[in-house]
């Protein structure tokens, strides 16, 4: 098989994390007999430099052309002080809008070569966890009515949350869906005891949990949600929440699995094509200097091949390679922990990978 894969380097690290994937997926592709022919396109930072916009319009057509999209990331403190429309995360809300993708799955699990990296007690540690947290990706406040204007204590800023049945009812279905795949428990994130927006997702769910009767679904506010995250993360299997509260929480779950460079993403809609990326962001500071954890971004492309192309067996490869090298005791620097071996950079994480598989 072939598969046209638009590439989307961005700033900051992502030219190399992204560059470490396609070795990975090269390798797949011998192993298994495909195809991966890449093609580059600018958004981000390096967009706003070379076109004068974060979203140029031939990237939006060859990521629509492709079979899927691979995202490095994007942003820097160089475009800080830019105005909203020229910021580079512009383009990232952008791309998720022109190519329909309102679901974003984020697994986090506790790899056992990890346990001592992982920040939380021993006891706690000891149960493990294997969660996905399905979030709503097009909606809520990222994407409402927002400004400044006169308030009533002087100047004011404002953004708006606003969630239709729709956009609920298809997160929800997602969701549903994922958990029936899992270990069928359910668990809806929000802030019904205060937001309008967050009482009708809670009615939604309850209403559409009468089609998933094996499906085991609760709700939790979201504050409390933040704080059972680290006390207890064994009792979740699949999350699903806003868009807001998902980037938020998906974030903490990052640091508890060790290092947030460990954590892939997929980005999908109602088509086959979707957008791949690690949830870590460009990490500036370290760019061009070879320290950066491919692990994410690989592990991003396996989601890839997974959700987007059907290739389960290729995709349990990638996955098997990143515990082996783990369980060897191979680390890049920001998950150095206890490890008695020098932390690799991203070319050596990278070699190691692929002689895994």
């Amino acid at each position: 098989m072939n598969y046209n894969i638009a590439l989307i380097k961005g700033d900051g690290i992502g030219p190399e994390i992204v560059s470490s994937a396609v070795r990975v997926l090269e390798k797949i592709g011998e192993r298994f007999g495909h195809t991966f022919t890449f093609t580059d396109y600018l958004m981000g930072g390096i967009a706003i430099d070379t076109c004068g916009t974060p979203l140029p319009r031939e990237t939006v057509d060859g990521c629509r052309a492709s079979d899927s999209v691979l995202l490095g990331a994007v942003g820097g403190p160089k475009w800080d002080k830019n105005p909203a429309a020229l910021r580079p995360e512009k383009g990232l809300l952008g791309i998720r809008s022109a190519l329909g993708l309102y679901t974003n799955l984020r697994p986090a699990k506790l790899y056992s070569a990890l346990s001592e990296e992982c920040p939380l007690r021993a006891d706690i540690v000891e149960k493990g966890f294997d969660l996905m947290i399905v979030r709503e990706l097009t909606g809520g406040i990222y994407f409402g009515e927002r400004g400044r204007r006169e308030g009533k204590y002087g100047p004011e800023a404002y953004d708006t949350e606003a969630y239709s049945v729709m956009e609920i009812e298809r997160i929800a279905r997602v969701a549903f869906e994922t958990a029936q795949k899992r270990g069928k428990k359910l668990m809806s994130i929000d802030k019904a005891n205060v937001l309008e927006t967050s009482r009708l997702w809670r009615e939604i769910m309850h209403r559409m949990a009468e089609e998933y009767p094996d499906v085991e679904l609760s709700d939790m506010l979201v504050d409390n949600a933040a704080m059972q995250l680290v006390r207890c993360p064994s009792q979740f299997d699949v999350i699903v929440t806003s868009n807001m509260f998902g980037d938020i929480l998906s974030d903490e779950a990052s640091q508890i699995t060790g290092s947030i460079g460990l954590l892939p993403s997929a980005s999908l809609g109602d088509s086959k094509c979707g957008l791949y990326e690690p949830i870590h962001g460009s990490a500036p500071d370290i760019a061009g200097q070879d320290k950066a954890n491919p692990i994410a971004t690989i592990l991003s492309a396996a989601m890839m091949l997974r959700y987007s192309f059907g290739l389960a067996k290729e995709a349990d490869a990638i996955e098997a390679a990143v515990d082996s090298v783990l369980k060897a005791g191979l680390r890049t620097a920001d998950i150095i922990g206890s490890s008695d071996k020098a932390p690799l950079g991203c070319t050596a994480m990278t070699d190691a990978i692929l002689a895994a598989i």
